[in-house]
């Protein structure tokens, strides 16, 4: 799940800036990139190039975050307040022109950010709980000698990543590594473990930022447990010469004789948010719909189910903070993507997906799944692989990526990365066309369609 743990706030070196960008524009996303926004023309409203100005601004914002990382906050909030200023001078919104266009649009998306925030708030505090409990301490006695336990604990990384959350998969994986290795981790190896999380939320409505969104919005999680073909096929190909390159880095050093107490009133409050998540998505979509558009219903039930659980034990309080700073930055994100005019998109397509999956690599996509989620017409579990595993090309792509760096410093180098972790890209090509070849682009009709506000049925149209 893509929940940014910020970093105290430092000002950025200009020559570490201009680094920075020197390696963006040699990054697998930015031909994508530039290839994905000229196809974005604008059928009317000021643009640059044929390109929407709403469109420049986003892509702005975005590569302020990927460039002013230790900033992102303060670079999400001021990329919404430009849009919205932007929206409100010159294009109007979807319900309207101006500040009741605005309302309204706000109104629009409230059930949804409503429950993201209390899914990602609730999950971090899940993550805590797992990670409390000392299953992650007992995981390397499960891991055979040569290059077979590094990937052994890939795999297991895959598999926790799918129930609980891809940052905290990355974490407990990283930590794990950290001392059956010594601290000797491979910066390859290190990216490794983020794309083993990533992949392993691809496919579930609770692995991941991205499927989470799409299963809030109405996407069936069946229509995304396909991603695991391609994530499967990812993992086998990265897997092997990460877990080789480590093996002959630093080989696996483990003290079994070790007991570890496992805490199973925690393991059970995890299992039992889960459940309670799951079945209340599934009961307000299937018996409720018309409320579930109107009440954030999955949201509350995770943040009730850790309210009640409270007297078996206390979560972690003191992450709230930075679980609510890395929330809100995601929240202004997706809302800035839900500004944009989507109907100015290229067409959804295998193509466009295979090129949201670079992009991710670059720029979060969280709002990348926004806008697709807006526009409809996908295959969505070709795009939640995609968009779910494309960001761990480079270290700052994904949140797990960000989370891993903050333990091991030396991951912080998108030309180490890019260099020693390869073996990501291949796999992100491989596994994306073996899904493609196995069981084809079977786009959906979109599931929703907007509709306006009474409060507003009667304003004029936008203006764009």
């Amino acid at each position: 799940m893509h929940t940014i743990r910020l970093m105290p706030a430092r000002a950025a070196k200009p020559a570490k800036t201009a680094r920075a960008a020197r390696a963006l524009l040699r990054a697998p996303g930015a031909a994508a990139l530039l290839a994905f926004a000229g196809a974005a023309r604008a059928a009317d409203g000021p643009a640059v190039a044929g390109i929407p100005v709403d469109f420049i601004l986003f892509a702005l914002t975005l590569l302020g975050v990927a460039l002013f990382h230790h900033h992102v906050l303060k670079v999400a909030l001021s990329g919404l307040a430009v849009i919205t200023l932007y929206k409100l001078a010159f294009t109007g919104f979807k319900f309207g022109p101006g500040l009741a266009g605005l309302g309204a649009h706000m109104q629009h998306e409230a059930v949804l950010l409503i429950n993201l925030f209390f899914l990602l708030i609730g999950f971090a505090l899940l993550a805590r709980h797992f990670e409390d409990s000392g299953v992650p301490e007992a995981l390397p006695k499960l891991l055979p000698q040569g290059w077979l336990g590094p990937f052994a604990l890939l795999a297991i990384i895959f598999v926790l990543s799918g129930f609980l959350d891809n940052i905290a998969a990355a974490l407990i994986g990283g930590t794990v590594a950290a001392g059956v290795f010594k601290r000797k981790v491979h910066i390859g190896y290190l990216a490794a473990i983020v794309a083993a999380s990533n992949a392993g939320g691809a496919g579930s409505v609770v692995g991941d930022t991205t499927t989470t969104m799409m299963w809030i919005d109405g996407v069936s999680p069946i229509d995304v447990l396909h991603a695991y073909v391609a994530a499967a096929v990812a993992l086998v190909v990265l897997g092997v010469p990460a877990a080789r390159l480590q093996d002959g880095y630093q080989p696996i050093l483990r003290n079994l004789q070790a007991g570890q107490r496992i805490d199973w009133a925690r393991v059970g409050i995890v299992a039992f948010i889960l459940v309670a998540a799951i079945a209340t998505n599934v009961t307000m979509n299937v018996r409720y719909p018309a409320l579930a558009d109107s009440f954030p219903a999955l949201g509350v039930a995770v943040v009730a189910a850790l309210l009640v659980s409270v007297p078996l034990r206390k979560p972690e309080w003191s992450l709230l903070p930075d679980a609510t700073k890395g929330t809100l930055f995601l929240l202004a994100l997706v809302t800035c993507a839900s500004m944009m005019p989507v109907e100015k998109l290229p067409a959804a397509s295998w193509q466009t997906a295979l090129g949201l999956g670079f992009i991710s690599s670059v720029f979060d996509n969280i709002p990348l799944t926004a806008l697709a989620l807006k526009q409809g017409g996908y295959d969505w579990g070709v795009l939640a692989y995609a968009v779910g595993f494309g960001g761990s090309m480079i270290w700052f792509g994904s949140s797990a990526g960000v989370a891993l760096a903050n333990i091991f410093p030396e991951a912080k180098s998108v030309g180490q990365w890019l260099r020693h972790g390869w073996f990501i890209i291949v796999g992100y090509i491989v596994g994306f066309f073996a899904l493609l070849l196995t069981l084809g682009w079977e786009p959906h009709e979109p599931h929703k369609t907007d509709v306006v506000p009474a409060a507003v049925q009667l304003a004029p149209p936008a203006r764009d």
